[in-house]
């Protein structure tokens, strides 16, 4: 552990300027000051690194006796401490606010995610400037700090070329940032930034690229930089991995490791890791195995497509978890090649909320489907089992598993009333710092005490004003009292939980919780109003898993900690309680920006790339005219003049063979294409596409026209559209389509680009009669599945 600084002006940051004591003269020759001493934080202080994964329930993990093997998790198990009492939000954007600030998410703003923020104080989804993340405390402390992978701390209307970036992962206090800012992307071929400027990824899926991969390629090189520039100076790194969120992407070799061993189904595998929990000590051996949940039903009912499907879907995501902590290995290896490993204080964190029921029931080959309210039978997805994990799917597994993975609990991501949707495995290491080596800390804590304990580590005080700006207190507790004491006494001993009327309050081994809302129920839902909701109450001190409920038997005790959760909510900004859908869906009434709000034509020029899809108007359910004025070059041109959307969902209006043409790709199930005949002339060309939307229903289909220099070329039907959703991550792109592309017409990424020269293009709408039309729980399903 650092020494106790010499803090003077280390609470207050930036360190305010202290004058040079020293000898002035006219002449330098006899003049004398000190040298320049450059920004350092205490001696002792640690490097730092954290790992998050995303998605990743406690049962999951082989460290805990789950079935997913990451050894590399172990390692740092062996090297310090396992933590097995240790929180989230249960969902990913407050779990990271809160791990960030060391504040509760609805202190800093972020009570849900900034896709449905509100202007509610608890729900903006803006980090107050009073609420300084770690990495800023550090950056001002004289730390280099990186990360790299998944942000998704934004406020999705700052998202765009025109910021302000102060919300950025940059603006956070990170000095270099590679990875993508947003709930998921396609891991073979995601959107990235590098700082806040879009890149492209170095190849494709097929020349080997994937961004698990890429982001520990740049993270070890900045480490490598770093101490090779300033090897006095301590890194603080955040590693924050896309993975295990849907997609669950990974190279075949790791599926096929994986071909048979969830054979046996969920139900036999939850008996199976809670065997190996207490066998390894990760839970009490009185430990209970709680019910499977609503609409889950057991294995052996189910039939053999089900157990065919569902199982290879299982396959994919632990294959999927083991990718991923093999590129934990490598950074765990390249900080003991550099001699840093043991100053290194290394929090490995399996999930930043329980494991995610989000795939639904029958899990999905393209989650694009679910989330537009689009089935398909199980039986069209055997053709295509060879595809999972690949770059042709986009899969998701089924509520069984997620459940399974978050053995012994009951619920899951999104749930955060109970432990199946807020309890993680985590792991931390610092053999400079931790004398213990392999042993289970059962010490209660949440992800709000990962920033006091690095301070605390790294002998800072906490800063009470930051950038001038004075600092709501930091609400976590440190764990460095833990480290070496197996016995001590839980200094975290009260804590509320809440998300989307999902809540709970723990309160020295007692926790009183109430389950709202269902994640994988969608359609007309109608939710109870929240006095009517059902608590239940448990003594943690004798029930690990939360499986008996003492309600019934203790009304005093469960008052009383009712009560407690108004007191702990009134002081957190958690209220007003929002079980709202569709008015949150809606920015003017929800009360946050809209960047296409009341416009009905948007005009575009090349290199216009990345723009979300919430950020551009929205062509689904209605007539429509895109009007392109391009410059055809003698010889004729190629390639994509826009395109939205990606593989798996999306439109593309395009030059192939020296003629133009649209395609409209439903989910890769279907492709409709107008034109690609008539040849354009050289020189400059109105191209005009016109939708006319037969209307009735959302997702209904229409006439598609192509005009050329006002001359129509080609017509064709459209028979049927995406309803709601192109896609979670793919965006809008102006002279190429980026990621994947919308149809197999052209290559993929940056060889699709436009040959010729775009001048503008413009999108018109015309009147939307049937968006309305898309069920409310649809809506919130299909946002928080992107979380």
């Amino acid at each position: 552990m650092a020494q106790k600084p010499e803090i003077i002006g280390r609470e207050i940051l930036p360190i305010p300027d202290i004058p040079s004591k020293g000898k002035m003269a006219m002449d330098a020759r006899k003049a004398k000051f000190p040298a320049i001493e450059p920004l350092r934080p205490p001696e002792g202080a640690p490097n730092v690194v954290i790992v998050l994964i995303d998605d990743m329930g406690f049962g999951a993990p082989s460290v805990v006796g789950g079935p997913c093997d990451m050894p590399a998790m172990q390692q740092i198990a062996d090297d310090g401490l396992l933590y097995n009492r240790f929180h989230t939000t249960a969902l990913c954007s407050p779990s990271r606010q809160a791990l960030m600030t060391g504040r509760n998410h609805h202190s800093a703003g972020m009570g849900c995610v900034a896709e449905i923020a509100t202007g509610a104080p608890g729900n903006d989804s803006v980090r107050p400037n009073s609420v300084a993340t770690i990495a800023e405390m550090l950056r001002l402390n004289g730390y280099c700090t990186g990360a790299v992978g998944k942000m998704h701390q934004t406020p999705v209307w700052e998202v765009s070329m025109s910021g302000p970036f102060d919300r950025w992962p940059t603006g956070d206090g990170f000095e270099m940032f590679f990875g993508f800012v947003g709930g998921e992307t396609n891991q073979w071929a995601p959107g990235l930034f590098q700082g806040t400027s879009s890149v492209e990824p170095w190849g494709t899926a097929e020349e080997g690229y994937h961004i698990s991969e890429d982001i520990v390629d740049k993270a070890i090189a900045w480490i490598r930089g770093t101490h090779v520039m300033t090897p006095d100076k301590p890194f603080f790194l955040y590693c924050s991995f896309g993975a295990t969120h849907a997609p669950h992407h990974v190279p075949k070799e790791y599926i096929e490791k994986y071909k048979g061993k969830f054979d046996k189904g969920w139900d036999a595998t939850r008996d199976e890791i809670l065997a190996n929990m207490k066998a390894k000590g990760a839970v009490p051996q009185e430990t209970d195995l709680t019910a499977r949940p609503e609409g889950v039903l057991p294995w052996d009912e189910l039939n053999e497509t089900q157990r065919t499907v569902y199982t290879r879907l299982m396959e994919c995501y632990a294959a999927f978890a083991e990718h991923t902590d093999v590129q934990v290995k490598r950074l765990i290896e390249t900080l003991k090649d550099l001699g840093v490993y043991d100053d290194t204080l290394f929090i490995y964190i399996a999930g930043d909320n329980g494991a995610s029921a989000e795939g639904g029931l029958d899990g999905t080959f393209n989650e694009m489907l679910p989330l537009n309210a689009i089935t398909v039978a199980l039986e069209d997805v055997i053709p295509r089992l060879d595809d999972l994990g690949g770059p042709r799917s986009f899969n998701h597994y089924p509520v069984g598993w997620a459940h399974a993975m978050n053995t012994p609990y009951q619920w899951t991501k999104q749930v955060a009333s109970h432990w199946g949707g807020t309890r993680t495995s985590t792991a931390v290491s610092w053999p400079n710092g931790i004398k213990a080596r392999g042993e289970i800390r059962q010490q209660f804590h949440h992800v709000i005490d990962v920033v006091p304990t690095i301070l605390e580590a790294a002998g800072l005080p906490q800063p009470y004003m930051v950038n001038g700006i004075a600092q709501k207190p930091i609400e976590g507790v440190s764990m460095v009292y833990s480290f070496d004491d197996p016995d001590a006494k839980d200094s975290h001993v009260t804590q509320y939980f809440e998300m989307f009327g999902n809540r709970g309050i723990y309160h020295e081994g007692w926790s009183a919780v109430t389950k709202h809302r269902t994640p994988w129920i969608t359609g007309q839902v109608q939710l109870p109003p929240f006095h009517e909701d059902e608590w239940e109450l448990y003594d943690n001190t004798k029930d690990w898993s939360q499986a008996h409920d003492l309600s019934k038997e203790m009304p005093d005790k469960l008052r009383e900690l009712q009560e407690l959760f108004i007191i702990e909510a009134s002081k957190y900004n958690v209220f007003p309680l929002d079980d709202r859908a569709g008015e949150r869906f809606n920015p003017a009434i929800a009360g946050r920006p809209d960047l296409p709000r009341g416009r009905t034509s948007m005009t575009f020029f090349q290199g216009m790339t990345h723009l979300m899809e919430n950020t551009v108007l929205n062509v689904k359910n209605r007539s429509h005219t895109i009007t392109a004025e391009v410059e055809i070059p003698e010889g004729g041109a190629t390639g994509v003049i826009i395109a939205q959307g990606g593989r798996f969902a999306g439109w593309a209006l395009y030059v192939k063979d020296g003629a133009v043409k649209y395609c409209h790709n439903f989910f890769d199930l279907e492709y409709f294409y107008v034109g690609g005949e008539e040849k354009l002339p050289t020189g400059k060309v109105n191209i005009r596409y016109h939708f006319d939307f037969d209307g009735g229903k959302p997702g209904a289909g229409g006439m598609g026209t192509l005009h050329v220099n006002e001359k129509v070329v080609a017509q064709g039907r459209i028979g049927r559209t995406v309803p709601f959703f192109f896609s979670a991550d793919e965006a809008l792109d102006v002279g190429g389509d980026l990621a994947t592309p919308v149809t197999d017409d052209y290559p993929e990424g940056v060889r699709n680009k436009f040959s010729g020269k775009i001048k503008s293009v413009r999108i018109d709408l015309e009147e939307d009669d049937v968006s309305h039309m898309e069920p409310d729980e649809l809506k919130y399903h299909r946002i928080l599945a992107k979380q």
